[in-house]
């Protein structure tokens, strides 16, 4: 059995995939591990890519296939054939430092905590536009990109972020604890949902499970240009709108602050959606239409970004509207 599993889900990325196993073959983790890649219905050369780096890759490199679309669904698959005592994610387009994987152990062994993550600093495809920028917390949500400083802050504290899937390592027995992600809260082909990692944590801290963020347990993510575009921003918030309200149906959390203990029960609700919503958005409408008005278009972004979520929210509060708010967390696990 090796000390770590690390697990890359992919979905037609041939050649970012193999960018990123050349930079994880020169890991110089001194345990044994072992990498997985998900094939998620994969029709370039992905499996190409992977036969070819296992000639000369220095640890067990396998190659799994799952047919159920959605990246969650395939690192929920990744996450059952782990063999690991340790399970570390990453993605198909990220550049890996040598000690990442060593740094990632250590900060489990020594914090004596449950998971642990990372910055996530980008690589640009091309020159951001000047709005963009890789510490600003609007765009690292958007873009997956990470960067809390450089103290160790445990997550769930202090109001930082949860770690991101790009950069994240987890005892095997935190699965076992809090169950698998749940695929339906995750991005799938032609989709932009985004809530599958904050669901998970949420339930692991309701399991009691604590997590480190490690300012030295670093990768380098690459940022697409087709990213980099107002338009994008508002596609992402749109989705971001649906997983919130499929969270509210899924386990009542608060659609504007599903990490604290408010909810919406005492709220009325309008198309299914709390007034909260709606005066939040109608007051954002407002700030952007002045900021527009004094000349301002990229100070108005965050304000506008209140419109495509709600209009995300209504959609699938409408699609939800005969359906039985319910708390069960998705089943299933691994063994410890």
């Amino acid at each position: 059995m090796p000390d770590v599993s690390v697990v890359i889900t992919t979905h037609n990325r041939s050649a970012l995939l193999a960018r990123t196993l050349a930079s994880a073959a020169r890991l110089t983790y001194h345990g044994t591990w072992e990498v997985i890649v998900v094939d998620n219905n994969c029709t370039d050369a992905t499996r190409q890519v992977v036969v070819a780096a296992r000639a000369t890759f220095p640890a067990p490199l396998h190659y799994l296939i799952e047919a159920e679309p959605g990246k969650y669904a395939a690192l929920n698959a990744g996450i059952r054939h782990a063999s690991g005592a340790v399970i570390a994610n990453t993605d198909d387009d990220v550049d890996l430092p040598a000690d990442w994987l060593a740094c990632a152990v250590g900060a489990l062994d020594r914090h004596q905590c449950d998971f642990v993550g990372g910055p996530v600093y980008p690589i640009w495809e091309a020159p951001p536009p000047r709005w963009i920028g890789a510490r600003n917390s609007l765009c690292g949500k958007v873009l997956a990109l990470q960067d809390h400083g450089a103290a160790i802050r445990e997550y769930g504290c202090g109001g930082i972020s949860w770690p991101l899937g790009v950069n994240v390592a987890y005892r095997r027995e935190a699965f076992a604890c809090a169950g698998l992600f749940d695929p339906q809260l995750g991005r799938v082909a032609g989709t932009l949902r985004n809530q599958s990692q904050r669901d998970w944590h949420l339930r692991a801290r309701r399991a009691g499970l604590r997590g480190i963020y490690v300012p030295d347990m670093v990768v380098h993510h690459v940022v697409p240009q087709d990213r980099m575009t107002r338009r994008y921003f508002y596609d992402w918030f749109y989705w971001h709108g649906i997983s919130r309200a499929i969270m509210y149906q899924t386990s009542g959390a608060h659609m504007l602050e599903p990490d604290g203990p408010e909810t919406h029960a005492a709220e009325r609700q309008l198309l299914g959606v709390p007034a909260s919503l709606w005066r939040r958005t109608a007051r954002a409408t407002i700030s952007a239409g002045v900021r527009w008005l004094h000349g301002r278009p990229d100070a108005a972004l965050e304000y506008e970004l209140q419109i495509p979520f709600l209009v995300g929210v209504v959609r699938q509060r409408l699609r939800d509207r005969r359906r039985p708010l319910r708390t069960a967390a998705p089943a299933g696990g691994v063994s410890p």
